[in-house]
């Protein structure tokens, strides 16, 4: 029998109805059994800045790395900004790798899904974030790649996954799922 997984969840774009968080959240729901995704939000770090990353950093520092410390692997779903991860995605694995040496990342599976209604679905944003990812520990998955491109017809107007959409996803996650199972350090 298979253990099960906690996997953080950090979604790219801020914004509540996102197109990138519908899509964490279906792909929590089509999940192996043995993935338990959860969001860990991004949107209320405060910029990283060593000079208040002391004795006492901030709480929502503190509390982001302890989500990701004690998660089993990460999940990234991006949008993509100008070729790039949004700011604060980018923050966030600035705050999860500080203070030197105790990076909350290291050694976690990873996988990459980029988000977009353009044509080439986040192919930068999400070549960018695998770059840090590399730098990180963290091992990515490379197969299958994963850009979501006319995301905005993802979902229907109720908010319901296309079921154009639903096989691709379903192939990404479960191949997710055994990348955890065969890269998680005990």
């Amino acid at each position: 029998m298979s253990n099960v997984y906690t996997i953080a969840v950090l979604v790219g774009s801020l914004r509540k109805e996102s197109i990138n968080r519908k899509v964490a959240l279906a792909l929590a729901d089509l999940a192996p059994a043995n993935l338990k995704l959860t969001i860990v939000e991004v949107g209320d770090l405060p910029l990283y800045n060593e000079d208040i990353d002391g004795t006492s950093p901030p709480a929502a520092y503190s509390t982001f790395r302890q989500q990701v410390s004690s998660s089993d692997a990460v999940l990234f779903v991006t949008p993509e900004y100008n070729r790039s991860v949004p700011a604060p995605l980018k923050n966030a694995i600035d705050v999860g790798s500080r203070p030197y040496g105790k990076s909350a990342w290291s050694g976690k599976p990873g996988a990459v899904i980029s988000v977009s209604p353009g044509a080439v679905g986040g192919f930068g944003a999400n070549h960018h974030l695998r770059q840090s990812m590399v730098f990180l520990d963290v091992p990515c998955m490379q197969q299958p790649e994963a850009y979501l491109n006319g995301a905005g017809s993802a979902f229907d107007e109720a908010g319901k996954l296309s079921e154009s959409v639903r096989p691709f996803l379903q192939k990404f996650i479960d191949a997710y799922g055994k990348w955890v199972e065969q890269h998680k350090k005990e």
